[in-house]
């Protein structure tokens, strides 16, 4: 099986890793298509990487394992969507732009929901596997805790915090939190992590810079997976970020500002302050435990670290049954969209 990893954001490649890792135990041929505005990102060394979009036609896969909202209609290969995240309450989740063959969803939620939309619109097919980003979640949930430790002793500190907001304007918290993280800074218990999406404002990540600068108990994280810090923090601030469940499927509490979420559970506050308190409160208390049960069970249920593994096998079951597209039919205006973001072959 030739097989596509198609990124179009830096956020992919933490996404498609562990699918890329099942392949290389499979021995099947696989290509990264990686944007050119993004390659120098690219994380991964010695492995077939090309921006041109003519080699990948020339390639001629099977399946492009794709975790954006966009694919060329006029490559072969089964074109599946692997989704960037778990908010569905996000402009867009549940968007059908009709590029994608096959849905492999994360959970019943979103599975429940798709299937809806497959029956409205009857051109893809939907099959849920689980997301292959948490699978380090079942085969690695301790491989940072030494790190842990020795941070928090470096630091002389009891609790990591992690700040991870979302980059988008009208939801993110990050203008309003810019005190109350100085604030929060003075406590000497707390080390706090911030962690920033690739596209927030360059305002704003020159603002925690600074305060990373002037606290030495803060900071500013550059890695850009962030599971490393999810798994090393003992809290998470957020706002209306899909990385606020990921956090959640780890059971520890969540703290978030004006969250849009249709399905909080978890403690969001609707005004801008009493961070320090909250945090405390939350460590202390933990009131929101059995709700974070109610994410596991509809979002993500698979702790078993085979989600990659599913992903792949379930691609050649649909393959053997349905054979390979050669390529998507789509709408003009579709076509014309495709050509502008990736150019007419």
């Amino acid at each position: 099986m030739k097989v596509i990893l198609f990124c179009q954001n830096p956020y992919a490649f933490g996404i498609l890793e562990p699918i890329m890792q099942v392949l290389k135990q499979k021995e099947f041929d696989y290509l990264w298509f990686v944007k050119k505005p993004i390659k120098n990102k690219f994380p991964f060394k010695n492995e077939p990487l090309t921006s041109n979009m003519e080699v990948v036609k020339t390639f001629k896969s099977d399946v492009i394992f794709v975790p954006g909202n966009e694919v060329p209609y006029y490559l072969r290969g089964l074109k599946v969507q692997v989704f960037h995240g778990l908010a569905g309450e996000k402009k867009g989740h549940f968007r059908i732009r009709h590029y994608f063959d096959l849905y492999l969803t994360q959970g019943p939620y979103f599975t429940q929901r798709f299937l809806k939309l497959k029956n409205k619109y009857k051109n893809f097919d939907v099959l849920e596997t689980g997301w292959p980003k948490l699978d380090i979640y079942g085969n690695e949930l301790h491989k940072y805790d030494e790190e842990k430790k020795a941070l928090l002793n470096n630091y002389n500190a009891k609790k990591i915090v992690l700040y991870a907001p979302t980059f988008s304007p009208s939801l993110t918290s990050a203008p309003y939190l810019i005190d109350e993280f100085k604030k929060l800074a003075k406590n000497k218990d707390h080390l706090i992590l911030i962690k920033f999406h690739d596209l927030m404002a360059e305002e704003l990540i020159v603002a925690y810079q600074q305060i990373a600068k002037e606290n030495s108990r803060v900071i500013f994280e550059e890695e850009r997976n962030i599971i490393k810090f999810l798994l090393m923090a003992d809290i998470m601030v957020s706002d209306t970020s899909s990385v606020v469940y990921e956090f959640l499927l780890l059971n520890k509490p969540v703290i978030t500002f004006k969250s849009s979420s249709k399905n909080i559970q978890w403690d969001n506050s609707l005004e801008y302050k009493n961070l320090e308190a909250k945090i405390i409160s939350n460590l202390q208390e933990d009131v929101f435990q059995k709700e974070r049960q109610n994410i596991v069970a509809q979002y993500h249920p698979y702790n078993d670290g085979k989600s990659a593994l599913r992903m792949v096998e379930t691609v050649q079951d649909y393959i053997a049954k349905n054979g390979v597209p050669e390529k998507r039919k789509l709408s003009f205006l579709r076509k014309l969209k495709i050509h502008k973001i990736f150019g007419k072959y």
